[in-house]
Order: C-alpha cells, then sequence, then structure tokens
C-alpha cells in the first residue's frame, strides 16, 4: 500500500494533453497555476495546491502562464475519495518539504532511497487524509493563520501583526473571523500556544535549563514578561510550577519510570 511507482518534476510547463494512470496520481503546484479538466469537471489551481487524482480519470492540465509541480504515482493509496479532489489555500512548508523529499529520494537511486521511499510516501498520504477530514468549521484563511502560529510560535521574532497583514484581507477582519472561530484572538491563541510549550519543558526535558532559557525557546525574550503571563495563566510562577512537578507521585511513579 502507498508503494510509489513514479516521482516526476515539471519545469514551466504550459500543457499536458489528456491522459489516465492506472495508479493514483499527486499533483503538487510548486508555482504558477492552471487548471485540471476532468470529464464533466474541472479545478483552477495555484501554487501550493494539491490535486488528487485517482485511478483511470483521464484529465488534461493546462495553463496560460505556465506552472511547475512535483507528481507521483502511488499504488493502492490509502485515501477516502472516489473522485478527483483539490486542496487549495495550503500553507504548509511540511507537505511541500515531504513532496521535495520524495522526489530527491527517488532521484538518488541510492540503497537508501528504497527504505527511505515508502516512509515519505506514508507521511504525504496521511497528511493528505488529515486536511480531507479536517473541521469543515474553520475557513480556510483561519487554518492558515493557525498553521502560521503552530509554526512559528517558537520564534521570539514572529510578529503577530507582520502575519495578519500578510493576508488580502482586512486585519480587523481576521481578528473577528478568528475569534468566531477559535474563541479567542490570533494574538491570545499565540500566548496559549507559547505557554503550554513553556509549561512542557518545565515539566519534564529540560532540568538543565534555566527559566530564561525556557521563556525564549517557547518566544520570550523577557524572562520577567514570561513570567507574568505564566503566572497569569496557570496561578504561579514558572520556578514553583516547576518544583511542584518535580515532586515524586506514588500514584504515577510506574507511568513516569516507563517514560523515561
Amino acid at each position: 500500500m502507498n508503494d510509489i511507482i513514479y516521482v516526476g518534476k515539471h519545469a514551466l510547463t504550459y500543457s499536458v494533453t489528456k491522459h489516465l494512470h492506472k495508479n493514483w496520481e499527486l499533483i503538487y503546484c510548486t508555482s504558477g497555476s492552471g487548471e485540471l479538466v476532468f470529464s464533466g469537471k474541472s479545478f483552477v489551481y495555484k501554487e501550493d495546491t494539491v490535486a488528487i487524482i485517482p485511478p483511470m480519470c483521464p484529465h488534461i492540465n493546462k495553463s496560460d502562464g505556465g506552472f511547475t509541480n512535483i507528481h507521483t504515482l502511488i499504488s493502492d493509496a490509502a485515501l477516502n475519495v472516489a473522485d478527483p479532489v483539490v486542496i487549495s489555500g495550503l500553507k504548509n512548508e511540511n507537505l511541500r518539504n515531504a513532496f521535495e523529499g520524495l522526489f530527491y529520494y527517488y532521484s538518488q537511486g541510492r540503497s537508501e532511497s528504497g527504505a527511505l521511499l515508502p516512509i515519505y510516501s506514508q507521511l504525504i498520504v496521511t497528511m493528505l487524509e488529515a486536511m480531507l477530514s479536517r473541521d469543515e468549521r474553520y475557513t480556510d484563511v483561519v487554518r492558515q493563520i493557525v498553521d502560521e502560529i503552530l509554526k512559528n510560535y517558537p520564534d521570539p521574532n514572529f510578529d503577530m501583526n507582520t502575519c495578519l497583514q500578510s493576508y488580502s484581507f482586512s486585519t480587523e477582519y481576521l481578528k473577528r473571523i478568528f475569534k468566531q472561530e477559535i474563541g479567542m484572538t490570533p494574538r491570545q491563541f499565540l500566548t496559549e500556544k507559547r505557554l503550554e510549550n513553556a509549561a512542557k519543558n518545565l515539566t519534564i526535558g529540560s532540568e538543565n535549563m534555566n527559566i530564561s532559557e525556557i521563556a525564549r525557546m517557547c518566544g520570550y525574550t523577557d524572562p520577567l514578561y514570561f513570567s507574568k503571563l505564566f503566572k497569569n495563566k496557570f496561578g504561579v510562577s514558572p520556578k514553583n510550577y516547576r518544583q511542584e512537578s518535580s515532586i515524586p507521585n506514588k500514584a504515577d511513579s510506574d507511568s513516569t519510570k516507563i517514560f523515561l
């Protein structure tokens, strides 16, 4: 299952004549835009769009300005779709990197490629499955903002206003729909993720790090400001939180030993 048959790259291309494949075809558009035409339907796509095409589906790929992509044929892909699907509005570097990695190791043809190709294939299919089953209550732009925050929250230089201004909507509109769908503003969501990560690091895995180092690792250059936010959320200072978390607990000592 998910066995790689072929992986290729299109340099700047304007049209691919009508064809079909006996296996699943997955296409990641790396630049440009175009249109995939199937029997009775068509999909417009652009950069960072993925097309999932089941076996034996004749299609044409055409573009006025040209496109580039990475495309792969996979046998028995574990994707729960019966008809072609296009997933647009992606801002997911992990998925793009997975396609790039798949092409790289397929092209190498070295001995290690045989072990790595199934891993990349499974990773791509699993990520696409998650995207296909994502909660439809959230709009594409809100999902994109969430992805940006999850990708960048450890970075002290990540600026929420700059992130919001990169979208083709007003900042106030984005804040409003984000709060409607997520239940908090983008900045509050960013703070939540940073403090949750800090709590995890204070609990386990960072015994040799001081509070300032943990603060910076979680996106804060000012340890006093970090401590204030942390205490507001958890009711205790980071130092006390660490001390309380390190107290042996007979009820969970066995599970802790297993974890370690």
